[in-house]
């Protein structure tokens, strides 16, 4: 690839680089007065955990959207169709998809049996304290891979627009980051994150749309025009690996060799199953008072988040004509500066400043919803249920929610600048592997299937959640390539970036396996039958389910 690029361009893309950052600081500015006017109201625990449960269907459905439209949606995957075209799209391909697992098999359900955390639900039948302690662990790892996705997201949005090269220089961009989300969390809650997501979503969706529109405009509204002009750009390049890409066609990034073939069957799987275990995405059906408001809240956010995909494939490939792939993959933040670069095309500076104000609103919002989600779990389940043994207060766990989520944003930072320079896309598309084989067996398993015991829901959780991270630390996500984490060292033993075809099956595995060893250790007939009129008609749902 392509690494060099004009002097003269780098600095005509960035803009005003006074501008870009006045818009962000509006943006924060507007947000932090909806967040401090939310934490008036948050007087319980139920008001920092999920917003006292008040909010509706379609707002939720749309904050649901702001939580989910990550850099990842935006940044990452226009700069995959950018480069890689159709291959690149595959990821908003499996992002949606991934919502109709969620909406049919565990949306409703999920909210009728829990009360604050996925745990809720895991251990409803079981026993408590392994249980717990397991999902908040599992919790707590998708969280993190999340996050440090939406941190190098960070990192490489503000090295384009301020023209930052150097690590340390997107080092420190990141740790502000880190300190905006500690704050937005500690000072707003539940209720503050939404209304900041919700803003985020009407931003981005906007935002998105209006670009949408100009770049169909500047091709007569034809888009076989746009795709036949990216292909021309990408043929055009001065990199001969890029110039032989078919843009059109499948197998630019996944196709070829059998190992990338099946590292794309891999990643699938990953994308279209990781949504319904995301925990961040699965603690949001709490804030609503009813399952109709849940079922409600997730059409929304499929018809949101559908429409957003649909621009990103014209922005994608819009990129690569107007841009140019040499120009993205030379910019400070490599694919990730397609939509920034071509916001810059399109509007110059004004419109530059605010797609990327929207895209660090993006990252804002999704960040301050993954440390609500990952403290509210900890508090929640290893504080409240593990160590004191249900005996905590409601105030006490919200105090340790609150330490929490500096501990998780220091973590994030340090994650994060580690990652710094990766696809975003990519990176989430971790997260997803993780969350769809550390939580989705044990969360179908406990819905579905009564036999379902204690050791099976613990060998799923830790057999998914280790095999996972192992797989992902001997690949070549993480060294044994110029774009791993580590590029200089190579204990890339196992060969594919995504571990999803093997771990996810795995866990699956493990959980029927741990059942069926030991026959005599499942719930009470009661409590079975209790889970079952709870998930399917919500009664109960308000209570606690600490036992």
């Amino acid at each position: 690839m392509s690494t060099t690029v004009d002097t003269q361009f780098l600095a005509a893309a960035v803009g005003n680089p006074v501008a870009n950052i006045s818009i962000f600081l509006a943006f924060v500015a507007v947000t932090m007065v909806v967040v401090i006017k939310a934490s008036k109201n948050n007087t319980s625990a139920a008001d920092f955990f999920t917003g006292g449960r008040g909010f509706s269907g379609p707002q939720n459905g749309i904050a649901i959207a702001g939580d989910y439209l990550s850099a990842a949606s935006f940044l990452g995957i226009a700069g995959a169709i950018a480069v890689y075209g159709y291959d690149g799209f595959l990821y908003s391909i499996g992002f949606l998809v991934a919502w109709l697992v969620a909406l049919l098999l565990v949306a409703e359900l999920l909210r009728n049996t829990g009360k604050f955390t996925m745990a809720d639900v895991l251990s409803f039948r079981l026993r408590q304290r392994p249980v717990r302690l397991a999902a908040a662990i599992s919790t707590l790892a998708v969280s993190l891979f999340y996050l440090l996705a939406q941190m190098a997201g960070a990192g490489g949005l503000v090295a384009l627009l301020l023209d930052i090269e150097g690590r340390l220089g997107q080092s420190i961009v990141i740790a502000v980051v880190g300190a905006l989300m500690i704050v937005y969390v500690l000072i707003g809650g539940m209720k503050g994150t939404t209304w900041v997501q919700i803003i985020k979503a009407v931003l981005l969706i906007t935002g998105a749309a209006v670009m949408t529109l100009i770049v169909l405009a500047k091709f007569g509204f034809n888009m076989s025009s746009i795709l036949g002009s990216a292909q021309d750009a990408i043929s055009g390049s001065s990199s001969e690996k890029v110039a032989s890409r078919d843009v059109l066609a499948p197998g630019a990034k996944y196709g070829g060799s059998l190992t990338s073939q099946i590292n794309f069957l891999s990643l699938a799987i990953a994308l279209v199953l990781g949504t319904a275990g995301l925990p961040h995405v699965l603690m949001r059906f709490y804030t609503v008072p009813t399952a109709k408001e849940a079922r409600k809240s997730v059409v929304w956010a499929i018809s949101l988040i559908g429409a957003f995909y649909l621009f990103t494939l014209v922005l994608g490939y819009g990129a690569a004509a107007l841009v140019g792939p040499d120009k993205i993959l030379g910019a400070a933040g490599g694919e990730n500066a397609a939509a920034p670069l071509v916001a810059f095309e399109l509007g110059g500076v004004v419109l530059l400043g605010i797609i990327s104000a929207v895209a660090f609103a993006t990252i804002l919002a999704v960040v301050a919803g993954l440390a609500i989600t990952a403290s509210a779990s900890f508090a929640h389940d290893i504080y409240g249920s593990v160590i004191k043994r249900g005996r905590a207060s409601e105030d006490d766990q919200v105090r340790v929610s609150r330490y929490t989520v500096v501990v998780l944003g220091v973590l994030g930072i340090v994650l994060g600048i580690l990652a710094n320079g990766q696809n975003i896309a990519f990176l989430v598309a971790l997260a997803f592997a993780i969350a769809a084989a550390a939580n989705l067996p044990t969360i179908l398993y406990s819905l579905y299937w009564k036999r379902f015991n204690t050791r099976g829901a613990l060998w799923s959780m830790y057999g998914g959640l280790g095999s996972t991270i192992v797989l992902i630390i001997f690949s070549p996500a993480v060294s044994g390539a110029p774009s791993s984490m580590i590029p200089g060292s190579d204990f890339a033993y196992f060969p594919l970036a995504n571990p999803g075809i093997i771990s996810i099956p795995l866990a699956f595995a493990l959980g029927i396996i741990g059942t069926l060893t030991a026959p005599s250790d499942r719930g009470t007939p009661e409590r079975n039958a209790e889970m079952e009129v709870r998930s399917l008609t919500g009664v109960g749902a308000e209570k606690a389910v600490v036992h």
